[in-house]
Order: structure tokens, then sequence, then C-alpha cells
């Protein structure tokens, strides 16, 4: 058994709401959901069932009345909507999305009133995108201009999740008609207050997943915002966006967290459970499913434990996590044959929807090249402090019964200082050592990460060499950025295991981390023979038995209620 933590009080009560939800009749039955992807419609039903569980007190820190204390716990929240359904999990949870920026940078005042709001249900969407300029946020022409009591705000935002559903919304706009990194703010717009006439919400745009969706926009023409509505200073609303999104980008992981849960069972329903086989792909599929869980789980802990470093975790977490559970659900797609293209309220017609779906999680707040990016401009700092970090920095974040610190958004920083979980893994590899003599980890495990201890300083050696690029990033700098995230998940993994191998059920138990390194080592081009692979075979028979999937499972009390 590999079970990490046991599930909070909170999530079993909604894992068991969701589970009755789910039956015939239910908002979350299948049939139903699959219904409404048919029709393109909103999942509205379901939204509020949600509702009525309080999930939005997870999106509003502790400090302001709401139930947000550990970022990793409150994400599992989301995690297990997911599971059920992605279109239902995007439309909810965006309203965390959208108030973040508030709890980073806004006032007391303007916190404790957003608290209250989202407490009572509003929804609230984030305006940064537009129609002609993507992901450029420097060239967004939506503008704002003070007369002193109010701002007026015309322009457009565009693909913006909820911008018609929402009564709130947090708007970047153009404050300085030069533009730069000064010439943006950030407003809190409550549409209920605006003149009918100085507003309009775009129609919804058709999409290839999450078909019910709200995903659409709104368009200002000299909406009148007043003046307390600034969110931090003039001109910091690039600051605080970008600060904003090394928590939003962390979070979308328990997205595709929930998209491989999902995909997995709906394998094992289809091919073990009726052909009664356990193919390797399973395997292969687990482990996967293990390098993403354990990304995320350091990722969401460094939120709290290594604020100062996640301009680089972040943009780790979302380059990697949504692009292996794509990798996951490709793998599974052969054991379902034809019947993964089926379009239907079943389990097959399930799977359809749930890689249309999951596709536009690498897209959300930040492309997957977009976090790349962010993580290469940063090379040259990372390769600095390769082998110079102690492990023992590394136990508020890896040991999961340890408490963390209370969040502090001043410490998030633009540029990090360093990647210490990367930096520290020499001393990791001494400290297996030190194990592996004294007969708690298999010589086989030491030797995958002596392997992946020698591809990461050689990885870090060539992150010395690169030139950072003023406007073209080199394609190769993108492969060393996505051999950098399979590093970092490889070496979550083992630290996972080190600072957790006191917990029942992870004294002996290696083989899940055998595996996981196994395939991240493949992704990074190493070799092996063929008995490597039988830690692959022993996932996939863990997977087949009865309640295997919280077996393979780091997380597995907060997966095995409900699979």
């Amino acid at each position: 058994m590999t079970l990490l933590i046991p599930a909070s009080p909170s999530l079993v009560a909604l894992e068991t709401a969701l589970a009755q939800a789910a039956g015939p009749g239910g908002v979350f039955a299948p049939a139903a959901l699959a219904e409404l992807d048919q029709l393109e419609a909103f999942p509205a039903e379901a939204c509020r069932a949600l509702d009525e569980l309080r999930l939005a007190d997870h999106y509003v820190p502790a400090r302001l009345g709401g139930k947000l204390i550990d970022h990793l716990a409150s994400a599992l929240m989301v995690r297990a909507v997911a599971r059920r359904d992605l279109t239902v999990a995007i439309a909810h949870a965006k309203t965390f999305l959208g108030a973040v920026s508030v709890w980073v940078a806004g006032s007391e005042s303007q916190c404790g009133w957003l608290a209250q709001e989202v407490g009572a249900g509003r929804l609230v969407a984030w305006g940064l995108t537009e129609r002609d300029h993507g992901s450029d946020l420097f060239a967004c022409e939506l503008a704002a201009a003070s007369d002193g009591a109010t701002w007026r705000l015309d322009g457009e935002k565009w693909l913006i999740n909820n911008a018609t559903r929402a009564e709130l919304a947090c708007i970047l706009a153009r404050t300085s008609p030069r533009g730069g990194p000064l010439g943006f703010s950030l407003f809190l717009v409550d549409k209920r207050r605006l003149e009918p006439s100085t507003y309009s919400c775009l129609p919804k745009v058709r999409t290839l997943g999450i078909r019910g969706a709200d995903i659409s926009g709104i368009r200002f023409t000299g909406a009148a915002v007043p003046a307390g509505m600034l969110v931090g200073d003039i001109g910091r609303g690039l600051y605080v966006v970008l600060k904003s999104l090394q928590l939003t980008r962390t979070v979308c992981t328990v997205l595709s967290l929930g998209a491989a849960d999902h995909g997995l069972r709906i394998a094992l329903d289809v091919t073990v459970r009726h052909a009664r086989s356990t193919p390797r792909i399973l395997g292969e599929a687990a482990a996967l499913r293990l390098l993403a869980e354990a990304t995320a789980i350091v990722a969401l802990r460094s939120v709290q434990a290594f604020p100062e470093e996640m301009s680089v975790i972040a943009a780790v977490a979302k380059g990697f996590v949504p692009t292996v559970v794509d990798l996951l659900l490709a793998r599974l797609e052969p054991l379902l044959g034809a019947a993964a293209f089926v379009v239907a309220p079943s389990v097959h017609g399930a799977f359809e929807k749930l890689e249309r779906d999951h596709r536009i999680v690498a897209l959300f707040d930040g492309s997957t090249a977009v976090c790349e990016a962010a993580l290469i401009a940063q090379f040259p700092t990372l390769a600095e402090g390769y082998g110079t970090a102690p492990t023992d920095r590394l136990a508020s974040a890896c040991c999961l019964t340890t408490l963390l610190p209370e969040f502090d958004p001043a410490a998030l920083r633009l540029s990090s200082p360093g990647c210490t979980l990367l930096a520290a893994l020499p001393e990791l590899i001494a400290q297996l050592r030190g194990l592996t003599t004294s007969g708690q980890l298999p010589g086989r495990v030491l030797a995958l990460a002596v392997t992946l201890e020698s591809a990461s300083a050689e990885l870090h050696r060539e992150l010395g060499a690169t030139v950072p690029a003023v406007r073209q990033i080199p394609t190769a700098h993108f492969a060393l950025a996505r051999r950098y995230e399979l590093c970092f998940a490889a070496a979550a993994c083992l630290n996972l295991w080190v600072h957790n191998r006191h917990l029942p059920g992870l004294r002996s138990d290696t083989a899940w981390l055998e595996g996981a390194m196994v395939i991240a080592l493949r992704l990074l081009g190493v070799r092996f023979a063929t008995q490597d692979s039988q830690s692959l075979d022993e996932l996939a028979r863990r997977a087949a038995a009865p309640g295997g999937e919280a077996a393979v499972s780091l997380l597995g009390a907060s997966v095995g209620s409900v699979l």
C-alpha cells in the first residue's frame, strides 16, 4: 500500500455527497453530465450542489473566515470534483482563480468584502486575455482612465471563464498609454453596480472540450469603477498577476490529477475487470500518475513552505503535470480501442469527453510553452545553486505530517533564488546510500536514484552553459526545460518516500517509488534492462486488484472512497 496521508473530514464529506449525487437521477450522474456536454449546456445544478456543500469556503483564506489553511488540502477538494467531471470542476474552481489577486495584493477591506461575496456563492472571473493578444499581457488594450473618484474602463476581455455568469471580475487594464512593466493595473469589478449601458457580455465561444463551460468575454464602454476597487498600487497590475499565477498554476495541477484518476478508472472498468488481464500499460499509467501526484503534492505544499521559490516550482508543476496526464490518457487509449472514441453517456463516452476536456488544462493560466519559458529565464540561477542545499530544508514541503507555516503572499517573488528540491539532490543520494546499507532501501532503487542524480548533474551543467534569449527562445532550451521537469518529478518521489517512510504502509514499500523512477528515467532517455520493467508489472497488478486504484496513488485515501 502506498498511502501517505488520510483524507480530511471535509474531503470525506465531499466524496460521500458526490457519490450520492452520482447515482441515477443525480446531478453528478454520468449520463446527466454527458447529456449536458452534448447540449453544450452549463452544469448549473451540479455547481449549485457544490455551493450547497460550501466548496467555495476552501477558496477563501482562513484569516478571512474561509477554510483555506493548507493549499494541498483545499486543492484535493477540487480534485474530488475533477475526477467526476472536469467541466464542473473548472466552472466552479474558477472563482479561486478570479479572487486570488485580491488575496495576494488587495487591501484588508477588499479582502474582507470579497471573502463575504465568495462565501455567499458569488462567482469571480479573471479577465486577463484579449482577442488579438492571447497570453501576451503586455499587449493588452483594455484601458482604464481616472477622473479622481472613479476609473473608466474601455475595451474587451475575451476567452474568459465565467465572464458572463460571474457577478464579479478581476480585470487587468492598461493605465499608462505606453504600457510596459508599470503600465497596467488590476481592478475588482462588480458587474451588479455598473450602468447596464456601459458593459456587455460577449457570446459563449464553442470549444472542443468543456463544452458546457461559460467561455465568453466582456466589453466595457466607459464603465465606472470606484477608485477603491483598484487592487494593489497603480501600475503594479502585471506584478500582482505574475505572483498570483504562481498560485493558480499550482492549483490547476489537481484538475489534471482528477482526470488521471478518472481515466485510470475507466480503463480498469473496461479492460481488467472485464477481460481479467493486467497489461503493462496499466503499470505505466499508474507510474505516470504517481509522478504527477508527487509533483503536485510538493508544489502545493511549497506554496507555504517555499513561497520564494514558487516562480520556478509553479512553472515546473503547470508545465509538467497536465502534459504527463495527457500522455497517461494517450497510453490508456489502446486498451479501450475504438471504444475510446465513442460519444455516448457510458463509460466509453466518458473517456472521449474526459480526453477532450483535459486538453484545455494545459492552456489555463499560462500554456505549457509559457510556463517553460518562465522556467528557462531562471536557468542561470538554478545552475548556480545545484548541490548547495541541505535535505533537512525539504521536510516542511515533503513530510506530510509536518505542519505548514501560514501562507505569506508577500514572500512570493518574480524570480526564485533557486530550487531546493533539486539543489539538495546530491545530499539526498548520500542519505539514500545509508538507508540502503541499513537495509531500508533496496539496492535497485538506490541505483535508479544515482542514475537520476547523474542525469540531473549533467542537466545543470547544460543549464549553466545556456545564454538567456532576449526574444526568440531556442527550441533546445525547451527540451532542457522538459528534462528539468522530469528531474523535479523524480526528485519529488524520492523525497516523499524519504520524509514519509515512517508512516504506516510506507515503511518497507518501495514498489511505487521504483515504478515512478523507472518511468521518469525512461522519459529522460535512460535505457533499462528487461528486469527493470518488473516494477511496472507490479504496479499493474496492484491497480487491477480490488480497490487497486487507491493502492497506486500517493494520496490513496483521497482516491479510494470513490474509485
